[in-house]
């Protein structure tokens, strides 16, 4: 699959990835598949590759030098800010930054912010119990939060809050950061 990737986008100016734990492993797992395959040619091309690889806010602030895409939507969000963007690409006040140049969006605190909500790929099905206990104090402080939207930068992370917060018809959706800026009307509908 690595090899694939990798020449799939073997030519191109930018690689944006909207996913911060795709971005990480990625970052962290080719350099040291490459290295482990003693293939040369494999190293060089990880090595190319890295600084076309962007995750999607990376690519806005950094790269793009852009937080107000000119989007409008006029919803309270609370920020889920996931153990990948946190821990690992260390993104910081991205996707903060990119969220408050929204009109019209009321961006809350979350309370426990930087706890993890449980998901993490495999972990949640190795360790089902433990996991749903982390959602369900995920799903409480995103409902104390008083937001309408929980917003975040990983789909895995959004599926796993959003599923909980279905069940329980809580009444709050989940979005991708993405689907937010690209919103133009008062509805959020892109």
């Amino acid at each position: 699959m690595m090899q694939h990737f990798l020449e799939v986008f073997r030519g191109a100016e930018a690689i944006c990835i909207p996913s911060s734990s795709c971005v990480a492993m990625i970052r962290d797992h080719y350099p040291k598949m490459a290295a482990a395959s003693g293939d040369a040619s494999l190293k060089r091309a990880v090595k190319n590759l890295l600084p076309r690889l962007f995750e999607f806010t990376e690519l806005l602030v950094d790269k793009l030098e852009v937080t107000d895409v000119g989007a409008f939507f006029p919803h309270t969000v609370a920020l889920h800010p996931s153990c990948h963007s946190l821990r690992s690409l260390k993104l910081g006040d991205r996707p903060a930054r990119l969220l408050g140049s929204v009109r019209g969006l009321t961006l809350v605190d979350l309370p426990e912010a930087e706890e993890c909500c449980g998901f993490g790929g495999t972990f949640a099905v190795k360790n089902a119990d433990v996991s749903a206990a982390m959602l369900s104090d995920k799903v409480r402080c995103l409902l104390n939060s008083g937001a309408e939207i929980c917003a975040a930068v990983d789909n895995s992370c959004l599926m796993h809050i959003g599923g909980a917060l279905s069940r329980q018809r809580a009444g709050m959706r989940v979005m991708h950061l993405a689907e937010i800026l690209a919103s133009r009307d008062s509805r959020g509908v892109v």
